[in-house]
């Protein structure tokens, strides 16, 4: 199947998944970058990760130190692609990430629920294809393979909820949820938005 482009809030997304999850990032008022810079891999190939946004902690720690994430939106994640992925993260199938990589969170489908079910967020430990990366995990943020999900306060600060329960901010949940069904629920006519 080919992508659809879909225009939306001045931008032209590749697909309606990534202006999908730019909807998300909308609804929870994160302020975000498409496609802001381009990196030259190890090999010289080129990469250009979907999103960027300032992530404001991990697992839950919606107050952490801020640092820089990208965000890849992938409904198909292709060997090439997960190549790209580990040479931009420090990745090697023997290894953890290194610390002086960017970190990156690859997202696929908007969840059905908004906030991970045990059904949904076993999925962030199933490779995509045979690549053997995962969406919806960190180990492409710190190197470890639990579940990290897009969560934001009420003041539009992104972080990453873990799928543990001491990980969850609950009064952050609600939100998280209606973004999930906005995003879900957008409509795209021949492209546009």
């Amino acid at each position: 199947m080919q992508a659809i482009e879909t225009q939306h809030n001045g931008y032209r997304f590749r697909s309606r998944l990534e202006a999908r999850w730019a909807i998300f990032l909308e609804a929870l008022g994160v302020q975000y970058e498409y496609e802001p810079e381009g990196f030259i891999l190890d090999d010289g190939t080129w990469y250009l990760p979907d999103f960027r946004v300032t992530c404001h902690g991990t697992r839950g720690n919606r107050y952490g130190a801020e640092f820089p994430l990208y965000i890849e939106v992938k409904g198909v994640m292709t060997k090439d692609d997960a190549n790209k992925v580990r040479q931009f993260c420090g990745l090697a199938p023997d290894r953890n990430k290194q610390l002086d990589h960017p970190a990156l969170l690859i997202v696929d489908r908007i969840p059905v629920h908004g906030v991970a079910t045990q059904a949904e967020y076993m999925g962030c430990y199933i490779p995509m294809g045979s690549t053997g990366l995962c969406p919806f995990n960190y180990q492409t943020v710190d190197g470890d393979f639990f579940g990290a999900f897009p969560a934001a306060d009420d003041k539009g600060r992104f972080y990453l909820m873990g799928d543990d329960d001491n990980y969850i901010n609950l009064e952050d949940v609600p939100r998280i949820r209606n973004a999930y069904d906005r995003a879900r629920m957008a409509r795209f006519e021949h492209g546009e938005g």
